[in-house]
């Protein structure tokens, strides 16, 4: 089983940059996907599944509807205040900030050969699921639109807000996306904050009924 999973993820060849993501062989979908974390994003132009979950955090998924190219960003904060730390200034993938996120994953698909014009844009997450702090996820959601307005890119759909998680499924070829709201109660209360919630859910498929982008 192990030949065969590895040979299906070497069907899908990574775009530079992109080495380091988690990558495993899906049999219910069928097809590689890739997990993207809090700080993290992916482009991709191969039939594969781009995946994260959403608490306040926001994710653009992106698509270049001519040329099949993709991608997802997942980001924490909208904006760094003041001057920017050595961790946000360091070259690299790192992406915790949406103005950096934005830029990174819009230049990654232009670099891929996605032309800005072609760009059509769906935008998920900036729930309030920890009500006892500060609403983050409002300030996430504010930011995308004014980021999405003043570069004037192609919104075509969004699904904000609420005191629910989210988990995506995100097909860069196509641009389709699937989202499922994460509304058992059990979920939230065992999570001691959103960071750990996150990644405990990262690795759960999504199940039940979602909604399609």
């Amino acid at each position: 089983m192990a030949a065969v999973t590895d040979r299906r993820l070497g069907e899908a060849a990574v775009l530079p940059g992109f080495e380091h993501l988690h990558r495993y062989w899906d049999p219910v979908q069928s097809r590689v996907t890739v997990k993207v974390l809090p700080g993290e994003f992916y482009v991709s132009a191969q039939d594969e599944l781009v995946t994260t979950v959403l608490g306040s955090c926001v994710s653009a998924c992106i698509h270049d509807v001519r040329r099949g190219i993709g991608g997802m960003n997942h980001f924490m904060l909208p904006e760094p205040r003041g001057e920017r730390d050595s961790w946000t200034s360091t070259a690299g993938r790192a992406a915790r900030y949406g103005s950096d996120a934005m830029e990174q994953l819009i230049n990654a698909i232009l670099v891929a050969g996605g032309q800005r014009v072609d760009m059509q844009v769906k935008i998920f997450g900036g729930g309030r699921v920890l009500s006892q702090l500060t609403d983050i996820g409002q300030r996430n959601i504010d930011f995308v639109q004014r980021y999405i307005a003043a570069e004037k890119l192609n919104l075509c759909a969004s699904d904000l807000g609420d005191v629910y998680p989210r988990q995506l499924q995100f097909f860069p070829t196509s641009g389709r996306v699937r989202v499922r709201m994460l509304r058992r109660h059990d979920d939230v209360a065992l999570v001691a904050d959103e960071r750990i919630y996150l990644k405990r859910l990262a690795n759960d498929p999504i199940k039940g009924e979602v909604e399609l982008f």
